[in-house]
């Protein structure tokens, strides 16, 4: 199944401008993905319920909620990312920045 839904989440990923995204900032579900790891493996993470990997990820900052200071860059630069919706989140990444396709996650212990 994650396979499928992998491969479902990369057809629902696209590009978008911050102006599109500043309503989903100040609902605070807008996360960050960092460029090393692939998108829709992420979202396939959160919406598996994968805890461990997402927890891990977590832990070595390459999922975060955006800072203040780059909140107000993206808003004077309305920067592009491409982003992922898993609800409730909004995932984005910086579209200048192609990720390396990183392997599905494999962790089956939940």
């Amino acid at each position: 199944m994650s396979e499928d839904l992998y491969a479902e989440l990369k057809t629902m990923m696209g590009p978008v401008q911050w102006e599109w995204l500043k309503p989903h900032a100040q609902r605070d579900v807008v996360v960050v993905v960092n460029a090393q790891l692939d998108l829709a493996a992420v979202g396939t993470a959160i919406a598996s319920n994968r805890t461990q990997s997402v927890e891990r990820w977590i832990t070595e900052q390459l999922i975060v909620k955006p800072n203040a200071e780059q909140l107000a860059v993206w808003s004077r630069e309305n920067k592009r990312f491409t982003s992922l919706i898993v609800q409730p989140y909004v995932l984005i990444q910086d579209a200048a920045e192609p990720a390396e396709s990183a392997p599905l996650p494999t962790d089956t212990s939940e």
